[in-house]
């Protein structure tokens, strides 16, 4: 008999940001330079990797862009695409009010929440990337210092101050600098946050590896006030490609491969064994390439004995990710049919609202589809059990 599909934790969805976010806290003399919208016309956006190059156009109707030092970025349909249907989904320029309201706005977002059998969801960033890492591109680090302390208070202030904790807080952290990304996760964890976003593959930033030593001081941040590392896929603004002419279709299915080499990095790495609860979140990279990374980790650690250090990693690498390892899924039936490899304790359901990919307002008839047919223990871990375990919510 299959189970009922209870209210929904999504684990990752995405907010876009009010056109004040930065221009309303940072100090007067940075509001130039700082993050700004201004109205102008669209341009001819062409993306690269993971990021877009771009300028405003010199006719045509006024769009959204958004101007912070030398870098310009039209707000896109792609990335508010709730409400509109594919064929009207694409990457041409608007503005905050073409765009539905729960894109941005914490009340109407709930609202939206309530029409999809959500109960609590927890938002990756849009405009400074999935982990921040437009910050780190900044010219004066004093002023992307500044912007990473303003976008986590409206973070926990307004979008998830008023929420009676249905939108979950997710902050980001200065990237170029490990101590003071340190300091920012425990300054955030003192008023509640437990959740931070950090890139899948720091060295495709041009920031050093996962193996170097250097992020010890924020891993060790992260572990000892609970907070989980969430990598949304492309967080390293690289993607993987065949050729430069290859349609984007072919970058788009196959962009979970970064959060599979991103995780067979991990299990290499020896840091979750040298922080050993240490939480590592993928969101929007699906589950069903798991098994076989799992599988063939643990046979280039048997195998493979030149290709890496015993010191580091004395055991076979697969019990860490059922240890340590979280993955969230919405358009996965392969995964669930190896829900046993995967780990019933380690995935999550998610919406990735407001993007062309996500399931709203279908959410609830997507996850009865997907894995509706499990026994109810089961779907309470995946809808929302986990959820509530991994960031601590109070349900």
């Amino acid at each position: 008999m299959p189970g009922t599909i209870p209210r929904i934790i999504s684990v990752d969805d995405h907010v876009v940001e009010p056109a004040n976010l930065w221009s309303s806290r940072l100090p007067a003399k940075y509001r130039e330079q700082g993050p700004h919208v201004e109205l102008l016309p669209m341009g001819t956006p062409k993306l690269d990797g993971g990021g877009y190059i771009e300028s405003p156009g010199t006719e045509g109707k006024p769009i959204a862009w958004w101007f912070y030092e030398d870098h310009r970025y039209s707000v896109k349909r792609l990335i508010a695409a709730a409400g509109y249907s594919a064929d009207e989904i694409g990457l041409q320029g608007v503005t905050f009010d073409e765009m539905r309201p729960g894109c941005w706005q914490p009340e109407a977002r709930i609202a939206d929440m309530e029409m999809n059998h959500v109960e609590a969801s927890l938002c990756f960033p849009n405009y400074p990337r999935f982990c921040g890492q437009l910050f780190m591109r900044g010219h004066d680090k004093t002023l992307s210092d500044l912007c990473v302390k303003a976008y986590n208070d409206w973070m926990v202030d307004e979008w998830c101050g008023s929420s009676n904790g249905r939108l979950i807080p997710l902050c980001i952290v200065q990237l170029w600098d490990a101590e003071l990304a340190a300091a920012e996760v425990r300054r955030n964890a003192a008023r509640g946050v437990r959740a931070v976003a950090f890139s899948e593959c720091p060295a495709w930033l041009g920031l050093p590896s996962i193996h170097s030593g250097h992020w010890d001081p924020f891993f060790r941040a992260c572990e000892e006030t609970g907070t989980v590392l969430c990598m949304h896929i492309g967080s390293g603004t690289k993607t993987f490609g065949t050729s430069a002419d290859a349609p984007d279709a072919v970058t788009a299915t196959g962009i979970f491969t970064n959060s599979a080499m991103s995780m067979i990095d991990w299990l290499f790495s020896g840091n979750l064994l040298r922080f050993p609860n240490l939480k590592l979140l993928y969101a929007e990279c699906q589950i069903g390439w798991i098994p076989y990374v799992l599988e063939r980790v643990d046979d280039i650690w048997r195998t493979h004995h030149w290709s890496r250090d015993m010191s580091t990693v004395p055991e076979p690498p697969s019990q860490q990710y059922y240890n340590n390892m979280y993955s969230c899924f919405f358009k996965d039936q392969v995964g669930i049919r190896m829900l046993d490899i995967v780990g019933e304790d380690n995935i999550c359901f998610e919406v990735d609202y407001p993007h062309q990919d996500g399931t709203w307002p279908n959410t609830q008839a997507v996850a009865e589809k997907i894995f509706g047919h499990l026994t109810q223990t089961q779907i309470d871990k995946i809808a929302r059990g986990n959820a509530i375990k991994i960031f601590g919510l109070d349900a």
